[in-house]
Protein backbone atom coordinates (compact mmCIF):
# COMPACT_ATOMS: atom_id res chain seq x y z
CA UNK A 1 0.00 0.00 0.00
CA UNK A 2 2.70 2.54 0.83
CA UNK A 3 4.69 1.58 -2.13
CA UNK A 4 1.38 2.35 -4.51
CA UNK A 5 0.22 5.59 -2.38
CA UNK A 6 4.43 6.68 -3.33
CA UNK A 7 3.89 5.64 -7.16
CA UNK A 8 0.57 7.77 -6.94
CA UNK A 9 2.31 10.71 -4.99
CA UNK A 10 5.05 10.94 -7.21
CA UNK A 11 3.03 10.87 -10.97
CA UNK A 12 0.04 12.97 -9.83
CA UNK A 13 2.95 15.48 -8.23
CA UNK A 14 4.37 15.33 -12.28
CA UNK A 15 1.11 15.94 -13.52
CA UNK A 16 0.37 18.69 -11.14
CA UNK A 17 3.91 20.09 -12.61
CA UNK A 18 3.18 19.65 -16.61
CA UNK A 19 3.91 22.97 -18.61
CA UNK A 20 0.86 24.55 -19.45
CA UNK A 21 0.80 22.88 -23.54
CA UNK A 22 1.81 19.42 -22.06
CA UNK A 23 -0.87 19.91 -19.66
CA UNK A 24 -3.41 20.52 -22.20
CA UNK A 25 -1.80 17.80 -24.48
CA UNK A 26 -2.16 15.13 -21.90
CA UNK A 27 -5.51 16.30 -21.16
CA UNK A 28 -6.80 15.95 -24.45
CA UNK A 29 -5.36 11.96 -24.59
CA UNK A 30 -7.09 11.65 -21.32
CA UNK A 31 -10.57 12.07 -22.64
CA UNK A 32 -9.79 10.43 -25.92
CA UNK A 33 -8.78 7.55 -23.71
CA UNK A 34 -12.51 7.69 -21.51
CA UNK A 35 -14.30 7.03 -25.13
CA UNK A 36 -13.11 3.35 -24.54
CA UNK A 37 -15.83 3.51 -21.40
CA UNK A 38 -18.56 3.82 -23.70
CA UNK A 39 -20.40 1.56 -26.45
CA UNK A 40 -19.58 -0.76 -28.39
CA UNK A 41 -16.23 -0.89 -26.61
CA UNK A 42 -17.78 -0.31 -23.11
CA UNK A 43 -14.58 -1.01 -21.16
CA UNK A 44 -15.53 0.46 -17.82
CA UNK A 45 -12.12 0.52 -15.75
CA UNK A 46 -11.25 2.91 -17.96
CA UNK A 47 -12.49 5.92 -16.32
CA UNK A 48 -10.36 5.17 -13.61
CA UNK A 49 -7.35 5.87 -15.99
CA UNK A 50 -8.79 9.03 -16.74
CA UNK A 51 -10.58 10.99 -14.54
CA UNK A 52 -8.00 11.26 -11.68
CA UNK A 53 -5.32 12.24 -13.96
CA UNK A 54 -7.71 15.10 -15.04
CA UNK A 55 -7.92 16.08 -11.38
CA UNK A 56 -4.15 15.85 -10.79
CA UNK A 57 -3.48 18.01 -14.02
CA UNK A 58 -6.18 20.47 -12.90
CA UNK A 59 -4.09 20.80 -9.40
CA UNK A 60 -1.49 22.66 -11.34
CA UNK A 61 -3.71 24.98 -13.57
CA UNK A 62 -4.23 28.06 -11.18
CA UNK A 63 -6.52 29.99 -10.57
CA UNK A 64 -7.62 31.83 -13.83
CA UNK A 65 -8.32 30.19 -17.18
CA UNK A 66 -5.83 27.50 -16.43
CA UNK A 67 -9.08 25.40 -14.92
CA UNK A 68 -11.22 25.75 -17.74
CA UNK A 69 -9.19 25.09 -20.55
CA UNK A 70 -7.46 21.91 -18.48
CA UNK A 71 -11.34 20.85 -18.73
CA UNK A 72 -12.57 22.03 -22.07
CA UNK A 73 -9.28 20.27 -23.54
CA UNK A 74 -10.34 16.72 -21.72
CA UNK A 75 -13.77 17.10 -22.72
CA UNK A 76 -12.66 18.19 -26.80
CA UNK A 77 -10.48 15.02 -26.70
CA UNK A 78 -13.66 12.98 -25.27
CA UNK A 79 -16.03 14.31 -27.74
CA UNK A 80 -13.57 14.42 -30.83
CA UNK A 81 -12.92 10.87 -30.74
CA UNK A 82 -16.72 9.35 -28.90
CA UNK A 83 -18.48 11.98 -32.13
CA UNK A 84 -16.27 11.11 -35.03
CA UNK A 85 -19.02 9.47 -36.42
CA UNK A 86 -21.31 12.88 -37.16
CA UNK A 87 -19.29 13.81 -39.76
CA UNK A 88 -20.20 10.62 -41.66
CA UNK A 89 -23.54 12.90 -42.28
CA UNK A 90 -22.12 15.06 -44.53
CA UNK A 91 -20.66 12.82 -47.03
CA UNK A 92 -23.25 11.81 -48.08
CA UNK A 93 -24.09 14.95 -49.64
CA UNK A 94 -20.36 16.04 -50.26
CA UNK A 95 -20.56 18.82 -52.95
CA UNK A 96 -23.15 20.85 -50.73
CA UNK A 97 -21.59 20.08 -47.30
CA UNK A 98 -17.95 19.49 -47.91
CA UNK A 99 -16.77 22.24 -46.18
CA UNK A 100 -18.60 21.62 -42.77
CA UNK A 101 -17.01 18.57 -41.96
CA UNK A 102 -14.11 20.01 -40.31
CA UNK A 103 -17.38 22.16 -37.91
CA UNK A 104 -18.72 18.69 -37.47
CA UNK A 105 -15.20 17.06 -36.08
CA UNK A 106 -13.97 19.87 -34.20
CA UNK A 107 -16.99 22.27 -34.20
CA UNK A 108 -19.75 20.07 -31.86
CA UNK A 109 -17.43 19.09 -29.81
CA UNK A 110 -15.63 22.31 -28.99
CA UNK A 111 -19.07 23.53 -27.83
CA UNK A 112 -19.76 20.28 -25.78
CA UNK A 113 -16.47 20.89 -24.31
CA UNK A 114 -17.70 23.94 -22.71
CA UNK A 115 -19.84 22.24 -20.43
CA UNK A 116 -16.77 20.25 -19.34
CA UNK A 117 -14.66 23.68 -18.79
CA UNK A 118 -17.21 25.13 -16.79
CA UNK A 119 -16.88 22.12 -14.42
CA UNK A 120 -13.46 22.43 -14.14
CA UNK A 121 -13.54 26.03 -13.70
CA UNK A 122 -16.21 26.35 -10.87
CA UNK A 123 -14.35 23.70 -9.15
CA UNK A 124 -10.90 25.88 -9.03
CA UNK A 125 -12.76 29.05 -7.84
CA UNK A 126 -14.05 26.32 -4.74
CA UNK A 127 -10.28 26.64 -3.91
CA UNK A 128 -10.89 22.75 -2.37
CA UNK A 129 -8.25 19.97 -1.78
CA UNK A 130 -7.15 16.70 -1.01
CA UNK A 131 -10.88 14.58 -0.83
CA UNK A 132 -13.28 17.45 -0.68
CA UNK A 133 -11.63 18.74 -4.14
CA UNK A 134 -12.55 15.52 -6.08
CA UNK A 135 -15.88 14.65 -3.98
CA UNK A 136 -16.98 18.18 -5.76
CA UNK A 137 -15.33 17.43 -8.86
CA UNK A 138 -17.51 14.22 -9.36
CA UNK A 139 -20.34 16.15 -8.59
CA UNK A 140 -19.53 19.36 -10.71
CA UNK A 141 -18.63 16.64 -13.33
CA UNK A 142 -21.93 15.19 -13.11
CA UNK A 143 -24.12 18.43 -12.94
CA UNK A 144 -22.81 20.78 -15.38
CA UNK A 145 -21.02 18.46 -18.15
CA UNK A 146 -23.55 15.81 -18.29
CA UNK A 147 -26.72 16.94 -17.01
CA UNK A 148 -26.48 20.81 -18.05
CA UNK A 149 -25.22 19.56 -21.35
CA UNK A 150 -28.54 17.15 -21.39
CA UNK A 151 -30.70 19.90 -21.08
CA UNK A 152 -29.58 22.83 -22.12
CA UNK A 153 -30.27 24.52 -25.95
CA UNK A 154 -32.62 21.17 -26.38
CA UNK A 155 -30.01 19.09 -24.93
CA UNK A 156 -27.29 16.08 -26.51
CA UNK A 157 -26.73 13.79 -23.34
CA UNK A 158 -25.06 11.38 -25.40
CA UNK A 159 -22.49 9.22 -24.07
CA UNK A 160 -23.18 10.18 -20.29
CA UNK A 161 -20.30 8.47 -17.93
CA UNK A 162 -23.53 5.87 -16.85
CA UNK A 163 -23.73 4.26 -20.14
CA UNK A 164 -20.35 2.61 -19.79
CA UNK A 165 -22.67 -0.02 -17.67
CA UNK A 166 -24.84 -0.90 -20.70
CA UNK A 167 -23.81 -4.20 -21.05
CA UNK A 168 -23.13 -4.86 -17.62
CA UNK A 169 -26.89 -6.19 -16.59
CA UNK A 170 -27.03 -6.06 -13.27
CA UNK A 171 -25.38 -2.78 -12.78
CA UNK A 172 -27.65 -0.90 -15.68
CA UNK A 173 -30.84 -2.30 -14.06
CA UNK A 174 -29.77 0.78 -10.90
CA UNK A 175 -31.37 3.09 -13.51
CA UNK A 176 -34.43 2.27 -12.93
CA UNK A 177 -34.11 3.65 -9.80
CA UNK A 178 -31.92 6.73 -9.99
CA UNK A 179 -31.90 6.66 -13.97
CA UNK A 180 -28.96 7.06 -16.17
CA UNK A 181 -27.82 10.80 -14.91
CA UNK A 182 -27.81 9.18 -11.18
CA UNK A 183 -25.87 5.89 -12.07
CA UNK A 184 -23.48 8.67 -14.27
CA UNK A 185 -22.93 10.45 -11.16
CA UNK A 186 -21.85 7.30 -8.95
CA UNK A 187 -19.76 5.98 -11.49
CA UNK A 188 -18.29 9.65 -11.82
CA UNK A 189 -16.93 9.58 -8.37
CA UNK A 190 -16.13 6.14 -8.04
CA UNK A 191 -13.77 6.59 -10.81
CA UNK A 192 -12.68 10.05 -9.79
CA UNK A 193 -11.42 9.01 -5.78
CA UNK A 194 -8.35 7.40 -6.67
CA UNK A 195 -7.28 10.81 -7.18
CA UNK A 196 -7.51 11.46 -3.29
CA UNK A 197 -5.18 8.62 -2.59
CA UNK A 198 -1.97 10.25 -3.27
CA UNK A 199 -2.56 13.66 -1.49
CA UNK A 200 -0.88 12.33 1.61
CA UNK A 201 0.42 9.38 3.85
CA UNK A 202 -1.67 9.07 7.34
CA UNK A 203 -5.77 9.63 8.14
CA UNK A 204 -6.37 11.36 5.11
CA UNK A 205 -4.94 8.51 2.85
CA UNK A 206 -7.10 5.82 4.90
CA UNK A 207 -10.44 8.12 4.59
CA UNK A 208 -9.44 8.47 0.84
CA UNK A 209 -9.21 4.78 0.85
CA UNK A 210 -12.32 4.05 2.51
CA UNK A 211 -14.18 6.95 0.36
CA UNK A 212 -13.03 4.97 -2.79
CA UNK A 213 -14.13 1.18 -1.19
CA UNK A 214 -17.05 2.68 -0.33
CA UNK A 215 -18.04 4.45 -3.63
CA UNK A 216 -16.97 0.84 -5.60
CA UNK A 217 -19.11 -1.14 -2.82
CA UNK A 218 -21.96 1.20 -3.64
CA UNK A 219 -21.79 0.01 -7.78
CA UNK A 220 -21.27 -3.22 -6.29
CA UNK A 221 -24.40 -2.99 -4.35
CA UNK A 222 -26.10 -1.98 -6.87
CA UNK A 223 -24.76 -5.05 -9.43
CA UNK A 224 -26.37 -7.05 -6.43
CA UNK A 225 -29.76 -5.61 -6.21
CA UNK A 226 -30.09 -5.30 -10.18
CA UNK A 227 -29.13 -8.97 -10.04
CA UNK A 228 -32.03 -9.89 -7.55
CA UNK A 229 -34.26 -8.01 -10.35
CA UNK A 230 -33.28 -9.88 -12.97
CA UNK A 231 -33.62 -12.59 -11.25
CA UNK A 232 -37.50 -11.89 -10.98
CA UNK A 233 -37.75 -11.24 -14.56
CA UNK A 234 -40.14 -12.98 -16.84
CA UNK A 235 -40.62 -13.71 -21.05
CA UNK A 236 -43.76 -12.98 -21.06
CA UNK A 237 -45.07 -11.68 -23.96
CA UNK A 238 -48.71 -9.64 -24.89
CA UNK A 239 -50.92 -12.32 -26.30
CA UNK A 240 -51.81 -11.68 -30.25
CA UNK A 241 -49.21 -9.54 -30.91
CA UNK A 242 -46.19 -10.13 -33.35
CA UNK A 243 -44.40 -7.37 -34.57
CA UNK A 244 -42.38 -7.43 -37.81
CA UNK A 245 -39.40 -4.67 -37.99
CA UNK A 246 -38.36 -3.97 -41.33
CA UNK A 247 -34.97 -2.53 -42.02
CA UNK A 248 -33.97 -2.34 -45.72
CA UNK A 249 -30.48 -1.32 -45.65
CA UNK A 250 -30.65 1.24 -47.91
CA UNK A 251 -27.59 3.58 -48.75
CA UNK A 252 -28.08 7.34 -47.47
CA UNK A 253 -26.67 8.44 -50.34
CA UNK A 254 -29.23 6.40 -52.22
CA UNK A 255 -32.19 7.01 -49.92
CA UNK A 256 -33.41 10.41 -51.26
CA UNK A 257 -32.99 9.98 -55.63
CA UNK A 258 -36.57 10.62 -56.54
CA UNK A 259 -36.08 8.12 -59.70
CA UNK A 260 -35.14 4.99 -56.97
CA UNK A 261 -37.96 5.94 -54.79
CA UNK A 262 -40.27 2.79 -56.39
CA UNK A 263 -37.39 0.56 -55.86
CA UNK A 264 -36.75 1.42 -52.43
CA UNK A 265 -40.78 1.32 -51.97
CA UNK A 266 -40.92 -2.55 -53.22
CA UNK A 267 -37.89 -3.73 -51.51
CA UNK A 268 -39.62 -3.01 -48.31
CA UNK A 269 -43.00 -4.14 -49.91
CA UNK A 270 -41.22 -6.96 -50.29
CA UNK A 271 -39.67 -7.62 -47.08
CA UNK A 272 -43.41 -7.03 -45.32
CA UNK A 273 -44.67 -9.42 -47.09
CA UNK A 274 -42.06 -12.80 -46.51
CA UNK A 275 -43.86 -15.98 -45.12
CA UNK A 276 -43.48 -15.65 -41.16
CA UNK A 277 -43.64 -18.72 -38.53
CA UNK A 278 -46.58 -16.68 -36.79
CA UNK A 279 -48.84 -14.91 -38.04
CA UNK A 280 -47.71 -11.19 -37.86
CA UNK A 281 -49.91 -8.52 -36.47
CA UNK A 282 -48.01 -5.55 -37.19
CA UNK A 283 -45.26 -4.18 -39.62
CA UNK A 284 -43.20 -1.63 -38.70
CA UNK A 285 -40.53 0.24 -41.00
CA UNK A 286 -38.03 2.91 -40.05
CA UNK A 287 -37.69 6.63 -39.96
CA UNK A 288 -38.52 8.69 -43.46
CA UNK A 289 -38.91 4.99 -44.88
CA UNK A 290 -40.86 6.40 -48.10
CA UNK A 291 -40.20 9.79 -49.69
CA UNK A 292 -43.58 10.27 -50.49
CA UNK A 293 -46.94 12.26 -48.94
CA UNK A 294 -48.78 9.51 -48.00
CA UNK A 295 -51.89 11.32 -48.14
CA UNK A 296 -51.50 13.06 -51.40
CA UNK A 297 -50.72 9.73 -52.99
CA UNK A 298 -53.23 7.39 -53.65
CA UNK A 299 -51.33 4.91 -55.00
CA UNK A 300 -49.25 4.88 -52.70
CA UNK A 301 -51.64 4.54 -50.09
CA UNK A 302 -52.90 1.49 -51.58
CA UNK A 303 -49.62 -0.29 -51.87
CA UNK A 304 -48.73 0.62 -47.87
CA UNK A 305 -52.34 -1.10 -47.55
CA UNK A 306 -51.48 -4.52 -49.26
CA UNK A 307 -48.72 -4.97 -46.58
CA UNK A 308 -50.84 -4.58 -43.74
CA UNK A 309 -52.00 -8.31 -42.02
CA UNK A 310 -55.25 -9.32 -41.31
CA UNK A 311 -57.12 -6.79 -38.97
CA UNK A 312 -53.77 -5.39 -38.22
CA UNK A 313 -51.86 -1.95 -38.59
CA UNK A 314 -48.44 -0.68 -40.58
CA UNK A 315 -46.25 2.08 -39.06
CA UNK A 316 -44.91 4.00 -41.35
CA UNK A 317 -42.39 6.21 -41.43
CA UNK A 318 -42.59 9.41 -43.80
CA UNK A 319 -42.46 13.20 -44.31
CA UNK A 320 -46.36 14.73 -43.50
CA UNK A 321 -46.67 18.37 -44.80
CA UNK A 322 -49.72 20.88 -44.22
CA UNK A 323 -52.68 21.01 -46.58
CA UNK A 324 -53.03 23.20 -49.23
CA UNK A 325 -53.78 26.78 -49.09
CA UNK A 326 -52.70 26.65 -45.40
CA UNK A 327 -48.92 27.61 -44.33
CA UNK A 328 -46.24 25.53 -45.85
CA UNK A 329 -45.17 23.05 -42.99
CA UNK A 330 -43.20 19.53 -42.50
CA UNK A 331 -43.16 16.88 -40.38
CA UNK A 332 -40.93 14.25 -39.72
CA UNK A 333 -44.00 11.60 -39.31
CA UNK A 334 -45.18 8.46 -37.99
CA UNK A 335 -48.59 7.17 -40.25
CA UNK A 336 -50.75 4.37 -38.50
CA UNK A 337 -51.89 2.18 -42.08
CA UNK A 338 -55.00 -0.01 -41.92
CA UNK A 339 -55.60 -2.42 -44.67
CA UNK A 340 -56.95 -0.03 -46.62
CA UNK A 341 -54.63 2.14 -46.69
CA UNK A 342 -55.72 4.89 -44.29
CA UNK A 343 -54.05 6.92 -42.40
CA UNK A 344 -55.72 6.28 -38.69
CA UNK A 345 -53.59 8.22 -37.08
CA UNK A 346 -50.32 10.42 -36.66
CA UNK A 347 -46.92 11.14 -34.90
CA UNK A 348 -45.20 14.37 -35.65
CA UNK A 349 -41.49 14.24 -33.89
CA UNK A 350 -41.07 16.95 -31.37
CA UNK A 351 -37.25 16.94 -30.77
CA UNK A 352 -35.80 17.96 -33.64
CA UNK A 353 -32.05 17.78 -34.87
CA UNK A 354 -30.54 21.17 -34.55
CA UNK A 355 -28.58 21.57 -38.12
CA UNK A 356 -29.82 18.57 -39.82
CA UNK A 357 -33.72 18.89 -39.39
CA UNK A 358 -33.90 22.81 -38.75
CA UNK A 359 -31.35 25.73 -38.74
CA UNK A 360 -31.06 27.09 -35.76
CA UNK A 361 -30.87 31.26 -36.34
CA UNK A 362 -31.76 30.65 -40.10
CA UNK A 363 -32.38 34.32 -40.50
CA UNK A 364 -28.04 34.88 -39.96
CA UNK A 365 -27.06 31.32 -41.40
CA UNK A 366 -28.01 31.40 -44.89
CA UNK A 367 -27.16 27.66 -44.84
CA UNK A 368 -29.22 24.47 -45.75
CA UNK A 369 -30.36 22.00 -43.08
CA UNK A 370 -29.28 18.60 -43.77
CA UNK A 371 -31.90 16.52 -43.83
CA UNK A 372 -34.57 19.67 -44.71
CA UNK A 373 -32.31 21.59 -47.49
CA UNK A 374 -34.06 25.17 -47.22
CA UNK A 375 -37.05 24.62 -45.37
CA UNK A 376 -36.97 23.64 -41.63
CA UNK A 377 -39.23 20.74 -40.19
CA UNK A 378 -41.58 21.45 -37.82
CA UNK A 379 -42.35 19.97 -34.32
CA UNK A 380 -44.94 17.77 -33.22
CA UNK A 381 -46.86 18.78 -30.01
CA UNK A 382 -44.64 16.80 -27.55
CA UNK A 383 -44.57 12.73 -26.12
CA UNK A 384 -48.30 11.05 -27.55
CA UNK A 385 -49.32 7.79 -26.30
CA UNK A 386 -51.49 6.31 -29.59
CA UNK A 387 -54.27 4.05 -28.75
CA UNK A 388 -54.72 1.98 -32.07
CA UNK A 389 -56.64 -1.06 -32.65
CA UNK A 390 -55.27 -4.14 -31.87
CA UNK A 391 -52.31 -2.80 -30.00
CA UNK A 392 -51.05 -1.71 -26.61
CA UNK A 393 -51.07 1.77 -26.18
CA UNK A 394 -47.85 2.84 -27.63
CA UNK A 395 -45.59 5.80 -27.29
CA UNK A 396 -43.56 6.80 -30.85
CA UNK A 397 -39.72 8.21 -30.66
CA UNK A 398 -38.04 9.00 -33.91
CA UNK A 399 -34.58 9.11 -34.17
CA UNK A 400 -32.56 10.76 -31.16
CA UNK A 401 -35.98 11.18 -29.43
CA UNK A 402 -34.63 8.17 -27.56
CA UNK A 403 -31.85 9.78 -26.10
CA UNK A 404 -33.75 12.34 -23.74
CA UNK A 405 -33.98 10.11 -19.95
CA UNK A 406 -37.39 11.26 -18.30
CA UNK A 407 -38.42 12.72 -22.10
CA UNK A 408 -39.44 9.58 -23.96
CA UNK A 409 -43.61 9.13 -22.44
CA UNK A 410 -46.65 11.07 -21.73
CA UNK A 411 -46.82 10.87 -17.91
CA UNK A 412 -50.77 11.63 -17.68
CA UNK A 413 -51.21 8.93 -20.48
CA UNK A 414 -48.86 6.06 -19.73
CA UNK A 415 -48.13 3.59 -22.72
CA UNK A 416 -47.54 0.01 -22.28
CA UNK A 417 -44.74 -0.19 -24.98
CA UNK A 418 -42.62 2.28 -27.06
CA UNK A 419 -41.56 2.55 -30.49
CA UNK A 420 -38.49 3.81 -32.27
CA UNK A 421 -37.85 4.63 -35.86
CA UNK A 422 -34.80 5.48 -36.89
CA UNK A 423 -32.35 5.82 -39.48
CA UNK A 424 -28.80 5.16 -38.51
CA UNK A 425 -27.94 5.10 -42.36
CA UNK A 426 -26.09 8.54 -42.20
CA UNK A 427 -23.56 7.28 -40.28
CA UNK A 428 -21.76 3.97 -41.78
CA UNK A 429 -20.26 1.48 -40.45
CA UNK A 430 -19.35 3.71 -37.06
CA UNK A 431 -19.53 3.77 -33.39
CA UNK A 432 -22.77 5.76 -33.68
CA UNK A 433 -25.69 3.24 -34.41
CA UNK A 434 -24.01 1.08 -31.77
CA UNK A 435 -24.00 4.60 -29.16
CA UNK A 436 -27.86 5.11 -30.32
CA UNK A 437 -29.25 1.59 -30.03
CA UNK A 438 -27.37 1.41 -26.27
CA UNK A 439 -28.79 4.64 -25.18
CA UNK A 440 -32.38 3.50 -26.58
CA UNK A 441 -32.21 0.16 -24.06
CA UNK A 442 -31.59 1.86 -21.14
CA UNK A 443 -34.73 4.26 -21.83
CA UNK A 444 -36.68 0.72 -21.67
CA UNK A 445 -35.11 0.29 -18.28
CA UNK A 446 -35.77 3.59 -16.59
CA UNK A 447 -38.92 3.14 -17.97
CA UNK A 448 -40.19 -0.12 -17.26
CA UNK A 449 -41.02 -0.50 -20.88
CA UNK A 450 -40.13 -2.43 -23.91
CA UNK A 451 -38.88 -1.16 -27.00
CA UNK A 452 -39.13 -1.99 -30.84
CA UNK A 453 -36.47 0.01 -32.57
CA UNK A 454 -36.55 -0.16 -35.96
CA UNK A 455 -33.46 1.30 -38.57
CA UNK A 456 -33.11 2.04 -41.85
CA UNK A 457 -29.81 -0.06 -41.05
CA UNK A 458 -28.51 0.26 -38.24
CA UNK A 459 -29.61 -2.23 -35.12
CA UNK A 460 -33.05 -3.21 -35.19
CA UNK A 461 -34.75 -5.13 -32.56
CA UNK A 462 -36.92 -5.89 -29.68
CA UNK A 463 -35.93 -4.54 -26.02
CA UNK A 464 -37.92 -5.75 -22.62
CA UNK A 465 -38.32 -3.71 -19.94
CA UNK A 466 -35.20 -4.33 -18.19
CA UNK A 467 -33.39 -4.03 -21.19
CA UNK A 468 -32.54 -7.35 -22.81
CA UNK A 469 -32.40 -7.45 -26.80
CA UNK A 470 -34.93 -10.60 -27.45
CA UNK A 471 -34.57 -10.59 -30.90
CA UNK A 472 -32.32 -7.97 -33.46
CA UNK A 473 -30.83 -7.39 -36.81
CA UNK A 474 -27.23 -6.63 -37.10
CA UNK A 475 -25.60 -3.21 -38.90
CA UNK A 476 -25.51 -3.07 -43.04
CA UNK A 477 -27.71 -5.90 -43.02
CA UNK A 478 -31.22 -6.25 -45.05
CA UNK A 479 -33.80 -8.08 -43.37
CA UNK A 480 -36.88 -8.57 -41.08
CA UNK A 481 -37.37 -9.10 -37.20
CA UNK A 482 -40.67 -11.37 -36.40
CA UNK A 483 -40.55 -11.03 -32.00
CA UNK A 484 -43.78 -11.22 -29.98
CA UNK A 485 -44.00 -8.22 -27.79
CA UNK A 486 -42.79 -8.21 -24.37
CA UNK A 487 -44.87 -7.33 -21.77
CA UNK A 488 -44.51 -3.78 -19.70
CA UNK A 489 -44.19 -4.23 -15.72
CA UNK A 490 -47.14 -4.07 -13.71
CA UNK A 491 -46.24 -0.47 -12.19
CA UNK A 492 -44.12 1.83 -13.36
CA UNK A 493 -40.79 2.00 -12.02
CA UNK A 494 -39.45 4.54 -9.34
CA UNK A 495 -37.71 6.75 -11.90
CA UNK A 496 -40.72 6.61 -14.19
CA UNK A 497 -42.69 8.21 -11.39
CA UNK A 498 -40.18 10.69 -9.50
CA UNK A 499 -37.70 11.34 -12.80
CA UNK A 500 -34.44 12.71 -11.41
CA UNK A 501 -35.31 12.98 -7.68
CA UNK A 502 -32.91 10.27 -6.79
CA UNK A 503 -29.95 11.78 -8.70
CA UNK A 504 -30.42 15.23 -7.01
CA UNK A 505 -30.83 13.49 -3.84
CA UNK A 506 -27.26 11.72 -5.12
CA UNK A 507 -25.25 15.37 -5.68
CA UNK A 508 -27.11 16.68 -2.24
CA UNK A 509 -25.04 14.00 -0.52
CA UNK A 510 -22.06 14.47 -2.46
CA UNK A 511 -22.05 18.27 -2.15
CA UNK A 512 -23.30 19.33 1.43
CA UNK A 513 -20.34 17.91 3.63
CA UNK A 514 -18.00 19.44 0.90
CA UNK A 515 -19.64 22.81 1.16
CA UNK A 516 -19.65 22.72 5.19
CA UNK A 517 -16.31 22.01 4.97
CA UNK A 518 -15.34 24.77 2.31
CA UNK A 519 -17.68 26.95 5.45
CA UNK A 520 -15.93 25.86 8.27
CA UNK A 521 -12.37 26.35 6.73
CA UNK A 522 -13.38 30.24 5.58
CA UNK A 523 -14.35 31.02 9.08
CA UNK A 524 -10.65 29.89 10.57
CA UNK A 525 -8.55 31.82 8.73
CA UNK A 526 -7.64 34.95 10.25
CA UNK A 527 -7.98 37.38 8.24
CA UNK A 528 -11.58 36.41 7.70
CA UNK A 529 -12.16 36.81 11.16
CA UNK A 530 -10.66 40.07 11.02
CA UNK A 531 -12.61 41.39 8.26
CA UNK A 532 -10.04 42.30 5.97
Amino acid sequence: MARTAAALGALSARLAGATRWRRLGLAFLFGALATLAMPPIGAAPVLLLAFPPLIWLLRGAGRRWGAFWTGWTFGFGYFVVGLYWVAFALTVDLDRFWWLIPFAVCGLPALLAIFCGLATWVLQRLNLGGLAQVVAFAALWSVVAEWMRGHVLTGFPWNLAGYTWVDWGPVIQSTAWIGIYGLSALTILAASLPAALADRQGAWSRRAMAAWLGSLAVIAGLGVAGAVRLSQATDDTVPGVMLRLVQPNIRQADKWRPELAPDHLAVQMELSLLESDAPVTVVIWPETAIPYLVDREPAVQQALGAIVPRDGLALIGAPRASPPGQPREYWNSLLAVSENGSIVETFDKFHLVPFGEYMPLRNWLPVDSIAGGSTDYSSGPGPRTLRLDGLPPVSPLICYEAIFPGAVVDPSDRPDWMVNVTNDAWYGQTAGPHQHFAIARVRAIEEGLPLARVATTGISGVVDAYGRVTASLGLGRRGVVDAPLPVDLAEPTPYARWGDVAYWLIIVICLTPVLLWRLHSAYRRPEDLCGS
